[in-house]
């Protein structure tokens, strides 16, 4: 039987194909007591899957991009613990089980997951490359696995960066510098989890575009409080 709490906090955009799937995978995870789906300003059924799930679902009006959603779930979150996992996973998201062992036990006050290598490039490099140089040029860690939005983390991370989370679609990098430079314990975790790559289409440029826009506006911010 397991001694702590854990809330899920699951940004989502337009996800009502795999939500569902996503939700109930999580609700197998030892120790999560809460689930909560932010739907992100869904044109689709998204929020609904969700709710049908057994998901807490908090709508937003309007788009807040991944870190945005992740702090309006924040209000709402009672656990111990925090996971944060993607809403493409569907049954993968069980694999968030590793990240929450890793903090609870002590071994990590962040724990990120590394997914398998892929046999096929996903063809935006350059913005991974980007996160891992200014991560290692700020921190000093080497991390494979720095865009990874499958994350879990303890109350003293939380506080670390203030209660809350960076805003937009750099909030990843934000994190591992901000809680790299406090001198909290990060580390890498593989696990077997799948979902959807970023296509190599016009959406998936902007989407890819926007997320090495707001990794730069985040990394000035560092810049100029450091």
């Amino acid at each position: 039987m397991t001694e702590f709490t854990a809330s899920v906090l699951i940004p989502a955009f337009n996800e009502e194909a795999k939500i569902a799937e996503t939700v109930r995978a999580s609700q197998k995870i030892p120790g999560v007591t809460q689930i909560i789906v932010i739907d992100d300003g869904s044109t689709d059924q998204t929020g609904h899957e969700a709710e049908k799930a057994g998901a807490t679902v908090i709508r937003s009006q309007k788009n807040r991009g991944k870190g945005g959603a992740l702090n309006l779930g924040l209000t709402a979150a009672s656990g111990e613990y925090l996971l944060l996992l993607d809403a493409d996973l569907g049954a993968t998201a069980q694999e968030g089980r590793k990240l929450l062992a890793m903090v609870t036990q002590g071994k990590a006050d962040l724990a990120i997951g590394r997914f398998p290598a892929g046999s096929k490039k996903s063809g935006f490099g350059f913005v991974l490359y980007f996160a891992r140089k200014v991560i290692r040029r700020f921190t000093g860690l080497t991390l494979s696995a720095p865009l990874s939005g499958q994350r879990a983390l303890n109350q003293k991370a939380l506080k670390a960066l203030g209660g809350k989370f960076a805003e937009g679609f750099g909030v990843e990098v934000a994190m591992i510098i901000d809680l790299a430079r406090q001198g909290l314990v990060i580390k890498e975790v593989p696990v077997a989890m799948a979902h959807r790559k970023t296509r190599r289409n016009l959406a998936g440029f902007l989407h890819r575009g926007r997320q090495f826009l707001h990794i730069c506006l985040a990394v000035g911010r560092r810049l100029l409080q450091y």
